[in-house]
């Protein structure tokens, strides 16, 4: 068996995508909210939400072929919660846009905490495996901290 000794070309796309959408096709107007009741008691001022879900994709912005993830979204509400129903719909918009994770990750922050305005709120993205690398990226968001919420963008 004769190895090719220049396998440089072997790891690039060659020119072989599949069709994707860009970030613009992120559906944030479907987030919904209702009105949380207990923003004023002291247990509820700390309430902690946490949703996941195992079954998040998007697709690679180099080659189109689809991104496999776990979706962490924990925060303390202020005066709003996240309606699950909406969520699940936020989160499908991404099912065929092309973005990279380090991204992905502060443009639902920023979407999230435009919605519902919450007191702290983190996302993290646990990307599953590929080509045997696993990645977690994380952003956070702290009324306290910063000034005023990240805008969403458009």
């Amino acid at each position: 068996m004769t190895e090719n000794k220049n396998n440089k070309h072997a790891f690039e796309a060659q020119d072989k995508s599949l069709p994707f959408s860009g970030p613009e096709a992120i559906d944030a107007e479907c987030l919904e909210c209702f009105e949380y009741e207990y923003a004023n008691t002291p247990h509820g001022r700390e309430m902690e939400i946490v949703t996941k879900t195992d079954e998040f994709t998007s697709v690679c912005p180099f080659s189109g072929l689809p991104d496999f993830a776990r979706v962490i979204i924990t925060y303390v509400p202020d005066r709003h919660c996240l309606e699950l129903r909406a969520l699940k719909y936020y989160l499908l918009s991404y099912r065929s846009v092309g973005i990279w994770y380090e991204h992905m990750v502060n443009r639902m922050l920023e979407d999230l905490v435009a919605a519902c305005r919450p007191r702290r709120m983190t996302v993290e993205i646990q990307c599953k495996p590929r080509g045997g690398l696993t990645s977690s990226v994380t952003a956070r968001y702290n009324v306290d901290e910063d000034t005023a919420p990240p805008a969403a963008k458009e």
